[in-house]
């Protein structure tokens, strides 16, 4: 009896003690992210560099990032996450919507948080939305007032009777936002007709066609367009028609106008979330997915005295000189 005792005796504390360290292991855990970003530019670079410094600064050490770039390209982002999984990495990092999309089709396991989608409904094909997706994901939102950029469209162009709305029909997130904004446009008593590119090949030619019919073109957040802002200037400012932008970085490389969100806003409170799931064990499916609060009303001057825009006195003026300093 005496020897079962001791046993018995010896077993607990090994237990305890295991227990204990198992503790110690979990404080000394260094997580490891995979961040997917479908491809680079100011916006979406921004959301990830918040997203990396919010975790930084809530784990310091406790927190690596292996930051892969698809560089535009939709599969790729199924290769990157598919590896992700792979490596059994503990949260996946989803900036923007083809990102997110191959992200949860990769698995319902690990944690996605996303960031810089316009409409999680819509990108997810989730029906009666009610805030939160109910699986394993979460994420902010990089969706700006709709009704207001189309008021912003004719507040700043009170004679324009017809604009065009150019997009990548690829994104189904920017199909989202042009079905919206005509809803609106039609409300203050504008016509609008889409214009859409599948691919980067098409967008010197879709966009000659929307100047030639409009008479203010809106480019909606969307990442191909965000890209190939220089095409789209090549062609639209020779041609004399005006750009209203989704977003700052589309309005810096070709627009007049924004109502600007904080991308690095968004990423940070989308790495928020990040280390609540990490350290915290919350569940992404019972998570409130975050939305921009501060918006900015932006011009940029150069472009707004070509055009001889008349410009409220509640826009902040932005140089292009000043934006690529």
């Amino acid at each position: 009896m005496k020897l079962k005792k001791v046993l018995a005796l010896a077993l607990a504390c090994t237990t305890v003690a295991a227990s204990f360290a198992g503790c110690g292991k979990k404080d000394d855990k260094v997580y490891k992210v995979g961040i997917c970003q479908l491809v680079q530019h100011d916006a979406l670079d921004a959301a990830t560099k918040g997203f990396q410094d919010a975790l930084k600064e809530k784990l310091g050490d406790k927190v690596t990032f292996d930051l892969k770039n698809a560089a535009g390209d939709s599969p790729t982002c199924g290769v990157i996450v598919g590896q992700f999984v792979s490596d059994k990495v503990d949260l996946i990092m989803a900036n923007a919507t083809a990102s997110l999309q191959s992200a949860f089709a990769a698995t319902a396991d690990i944690p996605i948080v996303a960031t810089s989608i316009t409409d999680y409904a819509t990108a997810m094909d989730i029906d009666n939305w009610t805030g939160k997706t109910g699986i394993n994901v979460t994420g902010t939102s990089d969706l700006a007032p709709l009704d207001k950029q189309a008021a912003m469209i004719k507040e700043l162009f009170p004679e324009a009777k017809k604009v065009g709305i150019l997009y990548c029909s690829a994104e189904p997130n920017s199909k989202y936002q042009a079905v919206k904004v005509a809803e609106y446009l039609k409300e203050l008593g504008l016509e609008s007709e889409e214009f859409t590119c599948a691919d980067t090949n098409d967008v010197a030619m879709v966009t000659s066609a929307a100047c030639a019919a409009s008479d203010v073109i809106y480019i909606p957040t969307d990442n191909m367009m965000a890209h190939s802002t220089g095409i789209v200037d090549g062609v639209a400012a020779p041609a004399g028609v005006p750009i209203v932008a989704g977003e700052a970085g589309i309005c810096k490389g070709c627009g007049v106008a924004t109502l600007s969100i904080d991308y690095y806003s968004i990423g940070y409170e989308a790495g928020l979330l990040a280390y609540e799931i990490l350290e915290n064990g919350k569940n992404p499916a019972d998570m409130e997915i975050g939305y921009a609060t501060e918006l900015t009303k932006q011009y940029i001057k150069e472009r707004c005295e070509k055009f001889n825009v008349e410009v409220p006195e509640d826009y902040v003026a932005v140089s292009i000189e000043e934006e690529e300093q």
